[in-house]
């Protein structure tokens, strides 16, 4: 059997939940005997959108089967997904509705569709979090990745949707790394408002973000001020094995909600339908859990 050339574009190497897309799309491609090629995007659309389009516009014998990517900027790079389908390669999109998905599975025999977190669930999750932390209500410090990622959005939203009137958020803006979200609170900290802001928890989008935000506060000169900032509950999102979860279970963070890696069951869905020529759904959800489960948030 012919073996299977597959490329994977991920955002970043600077964030847990990306490292386990990775490490979920090797599993995966070992598992099936396919050839894997991964490149990052260091959070710049335009360099994600090179790479990709570099890789359909090589030789034949070189260019991948298959796509799985999981979109930097604010479009799930509509050209290029048609440059691939033109070429009759495979399109798995991560984490993103991407409109251009039902167009262009009329137009190519080619198996194109997107896996991606339940987002607004996950943002929900964390408003059910912040409502079990903060029972009498209170204020949160609310870290979200950037502005036009639609996962961002959905998040806030969510959040938004089911968190009690009583809690009210700053919001503050990262890139879903460590480094961005402390650089985020360095530069709040600097303001006078955030003097006189009474926050009661500090949430954050991804669990990175979470513990730059907490670095930010480590960094604080005034002793009491700094014990006061770190004995605040903190939470994000990932949840994975390694990072968020290992950071619920010591303390570093009081919850997470656990977001599966989907690069994995992206590539099986493109190995099956190309291998055994069967069309995949045009959308497929993976589903998020509270770290720790909500009733035990309760009882604390």
């Amino acid at each position: 059997m012919k073996k299977l050339r597959i490329l994977v574009s991920l955002t970043t190497n600077d964030n847990d939940y990306q490292i386990e897309q990775a490490q979920s799309a090797e599993q995966m491609a070992r598992k099936l005997g396919a050839e894997l090629q991964i490149v990052y995007a260091d959070n710049d659309a335009i360099t994600q959108s090179t790479q990709i389009l570099k890789a359909i516009q090589a030789d034949e014998n070189q260019r991948p089967n298959a796509i799985v990517f999981e979109p930097v900027g604010g479009t799930a790079l509509p050209q290029v997904a048609r440059a691939a389908a033109t070429a009759g390669i495979g399109w798995a999109v991560l984490n993103r509705d991407a409109s251009y998905i039902p167009e262009l599975r009329k137009s190519t025999s080619a198996p194109f569709f997107g896996v991606t977190s339940d987002h607004l669930e996950i943002g929900r999750i964390q408003g059910r979090q912040f409502a079990a932390l903060l029972p009498h209500g209170g204020s949160i410090l609310y870290i979200q990745g950037p502005a036009e990622n639609s996962a961002a959005k959905e998040r806030t939203i969510g959040m938004q949707e089911v968190k009690p009137a009583n809690i009210h958020c700053i919001l503050l803006r990262a890139q879903w790394t460590e480094e961005s979200a402390q650089r985020a609170v360095r530069s709040w900290l600097k303001l006078s408002t955030s003097q006189k802001a009474a926050i009661d928890l500090i949430g954050a989008q991804d669990d990175s973000m979470a513990v730059g935000g907490r670095r930010a506060f480590e960094e604080l000169p005034n002793e009491s001020e700094r014990e006061r900032w770190l004995k605040l509950p903190f939470t994000g999102c990932d949840g994975l094995p390694k990072t968020g979860e290992a950071w619920v279970r010591s303390g570093l963070l009081a919850a997470t909600v656990f977001v599966p890696p989907n690069t994995g069951q992206a590539i099986e869905m493109l190995v099956d339908a190309i291998r055994n020529g069967k069309k995949p759904p045009e959308r497929a959800l993976t589903v998020p859990v509270s770290i720790p489960a909500l009733e035990q948030l309760k009882t604390r």
